[in-house]
């Protein structure tokens, strides 16, 4: 990271997040997975099966040489590599991250090519960074010509829902979400810290964070898919319940709509299992405010209560008809 004082240190890290449901009906096994998250010949997947089956990709490099977002309109132009990766939870659910990190400065002229290959991830500004006016920015979204993670993440989405492996049917309707995110610096002796999180539309979230110094990016960027994914739970189940006709006497309607929940969705639930230990109080703080696991269990609650009542109506339905 570069010690404080240091122009080369990391100031600010971006990244951008898509997550969405997987089109295949059955969920990929550990052995498809890895087959579909084989992005390179020279690095292995990685494959977790506790607490449930979570499969990383290798990362992959986009080189860049283009204007960072900013608030103010600034023009910052920036050289280097932006890291994406992908990741599959119980087969079912996929995401896309991409994501650099900055210095505080950077030369007046660009490098050659061989620099910034030699430090993968690292996006450097020509002269000094606004850090606060680029942060403002990137989770403000892209102008045109200004450096766009979500293109980047969606790019690499796109090619791995092209893969042979798939056969583009999914058990249920839903959405892709996305979470811009930027985490900064804390303060010296300071732990990591939320500093806002926004619904800021139906499929767009953004996220500002700040982490110590000696946090990795890589771990950032983990956090910040597990927040995308329970997101992504959240609002999908929102939607279905939405969408399930509740308290009507289709009992049938409303089972195919919700059954889908229980059997794809709700044991998915687990925030903060794979988070770094130095980002794990940030789950805390969520479920706080706005209280993620709280909702989640209150979501689950009314979908186990109306299969159960649906599946109930014929029983009492017989039970009159014979009084």
């Amino acid at each position: 990271m570069g010690a404080p004082g240091d122009a080369t240190r990391t100031v600010l890290v971006c990244g951008e997040v898509r997550t969405g449901l997987l089109p295949t009906f059955e969920p990929l096994d550990v052995r498809a997975a890895e087959q579909l998250l084989r992005l390179r010949a020279d690095e292995l997947v990685v494959v977790s099966k506790r607490p449930n089956l979570y499969v990383l990709s290798p990362e992959t490099l986009t080189g860049v040489d283009c204007l960072l977002p900013t608030s103010n309109g600034a023009k910052v132009r920036a050289v280097g590599t932006v890291t994406a990766r992908a990741a599959l939870t119980e087969g079912r659910l996929l995401q896309a991250n991409a994501y650099f990190r900055a210095p505080a400065s950077g030369p007046d002229e660009r490098r050659p090519w061989g620099h910034y290959l030699v430090h993968p991830g690292v996006v450097e500004p020509l002269g000094k960074l606004p850090q606060e006016a680029v942060a403002r920015g990137a989770l403000a979204g892209s102008g045109r010509g200004d450096l766009d993670l979500g293109l980047i993440a969606e790019g690499l989405l796109a090619k791995l829902l092209r893969h042979r492996l798939l056969n583009q049917r999914t058990p249920m309707k839903s959405q892709r979400t996305r979470l811009r995110w930027v985490a900064l610096p804390a303060a010296d002796g300071e732990g990591a810290s939320i500093d806002r999180f926004t619904l800021a539309e139906d499929e767009l979230r953004t996220v500002r964070l700040r982490v110590p110094e000696s946090v990795e990016p890589a771990a950032v960027a983990g956090l910040c898919e597990d927040l995308a994914l329970h997101d992504w739970l959240l609002t999908t189940v929102v939607r279905l319940l939405d969408g399930g006709r509740l308290g009507s006497s289709d009992e049938t309607g409303t089972a195919l709509v919700l059954r889908p929940a229980v059997d794809h969705l709700l044991h998915l639930w687990m925030p903060g299992a794979r988070v770094d230990r130095a980002l794990g109080l940030l789950w805390e703080v969520l479920e706080q405010e706005p209280g993620f696991s709280r909702q989640w269990q209150t979501l689950a609650q009314r979908i186990r209560d109306q299969l159960a009542l649906q599946a109930a109506i014929p029983l009492l339905r017989k039970a009159w008809a014979a009084r």
